[in-house]
């Protein structure tokens, strides 16, 4: 029983310290999980990943609004594949819009260009810049906007919008 307690106990101190350093072995896990599900459903974001110089995953978004509307959500970020960070998202709208809901974002970046410019905390989207939801079995037929293409998968909720807005990022690099 001693040593139940005493491995529980550590593995509870290594997983506060992970979080205490930066690192949320959850998020990630998150964010596997929502890229996973939208790769699923849409066979051919695995090209943009595949491809892309780097990419960020928000999995949980949370998004509600009469009027005026707000979402927010975490993520993470990658480079070949590799985890390089952590990103938070925030955006404001105004106008018609009423309810909440969550989806799943995933960013991908064509070059070290775009790249660059999301972890250095200069990417930002303005009212016209456009997102494809994916459906399950959708097609998508996009090319990179400036370096970027953006995918959303609506996890639940009803919203009812016709706003502007726009979504900025900040990033933190994983140390």
């Amino acid at each position: 029983m001693k040593s139940i307690i005493t491995v529980v106990t550590m593995l509870f101190c290594v997983s506060v310290i992970a979080q205490i350093g930066g690192w949320n072995p959850k998020l990630e896990e998150e964010a596997n999980t929502a890229l996973t599900l939208m790769i699923e459903e849409t066979p051919k974001l695995e090209t943009f990943k595949t491809k892309a110089y780097g990419y960020a995953v928000f999995p949980k978004i949370t998004k509600a609004g009469i009027g005026i509307g707000a979402a927010a959500g975490n993520g993470v970020v990658y480079q070949n594949d590799n985890l390089v960070g952590s990103s938070k998202l925030k955006q404001a709208s105004i106008g018609l819009q009423l309810g909440g809901q969550q989806y799943s974002e995933v960013i991908f970046f064509e070059n070290k260009k775009a790249f660059e410019h999301f972890t250095n905390g200069n990417l930002k989207f303005d009212a016209q810049a456009s997102a494809v939801v994916i459906t399950e079995g959708a097609s998508i037929d996009v090319a990179y906007k400036n370096g970027v293409a953006v995918f959303t998968r609506a996890k639940g909720g009803l919203m009812f919008e016709a706003s502007i807005g726009g979504q900025h990022f900040t990033y933190k690099r994983k140390k």
